[in-house]
């Protein structure tokens, strides 16, 4: 059984895309963002960076107590070298998967989610900011687009590295890109929004959109923490 701590993010969203499509046993523990839930002191021992998602193995291949794994990448990537799915054993299919995956991680991710904030969650309006991460977020659909340039998926077979990106390209009209753009981008985003597994996995996600994520108050929940105010969180 994994326990998944889980809000539907686009990274909260590749771990049920795994988790679906390898048919594993598996438990949702809610993490509400916008209510803080991210900051209380029994989920920083599962995620030291206060962050979702996360797991719980209750029942890992070595047989010893369960193991707890942060950030969305390490997760995939544990996930697959445990069922022994989505990536190749060959080592250069394998780093073909790794190389993609942490592209995601380290790129589209990131520029994409700066892209959401300052268009629509700052405060303040930033021409410049918002300008810089929509052109970014154009660029990083540019490369994946090239890169599936006559392959189905980006590694050839679908694995983990099309699970970590294809949530981030779903909300494409909120950071202002255009998928006729992209002719590959598109065929392969609908290639996989019609999995059954991907429809399984985003209906599980919608039980848990009862209230608008951000507000006032959650905007500082969410964007307004530093060290002290984390530290202060944790001893209480």
């Amino acid at each position: 059984m994994i326990d998944l701590h889980f809000w539907p993010t686009p990274n909260g969203h590749k771990i049920t895309l795994f988790l679906e499509e390898a048919g594993v046993d598996y438990r949702i523990v809610p993490v509400d963002i916008s209510a803080g839930e991210q900051f209380k002191p029994d989920f920083l021992k599962i995620s030291p960076n206060n962050r979702m998602p996360a797991i719980v193995d209750q029942a890992p291949a070595d047989g010893g107590e369960p193991i707890s794994l942060f950030e969305s990448g390490a997760i995939l990537l544990y996930l697959a070298e445990k069922y022994g799915r989505f990536l190749p054993a060959d080592i250069r299919g394998r780093k073909t998967v790794l190389e993609w995956l942490f592209w995601q991680v380290g790129g589209l991710g990131p520029m994409a989610g700066q892209n959401h904030h300052f268009g629509h969650y700052a405060p303040e309006k930033l021409p410049y900011a918002i300008d810089r991460y929509v052109r970014e977020t154009n660029r990083l659909y540019g490369v994946l687009n090239g890169r599936l340039a006559g392959r189905d998926f980006i590694a050839g077979d679908y694995s983990i590295a099309d699970m970590a990106c294809y949530p981030w390209i779903v909300p494409w009209e909120r950071q202002s890109q255009r998928l006729d753009d992209f002719p590959n981008l598109k065929r392969w985003f609908a290639a996989i929004a019609d999995r059954p597994a991907t429809r399984r996995a985003y209906e599980k996600g919608e039980a848990f959109r009862t209230h608008e994520t951000v507000t006032e108050e959650s905007r500082r929940v969410l964007f307004g923490q530093t060290a002290e105010s984390l530290r202060q969180a944790s001893d209480k």
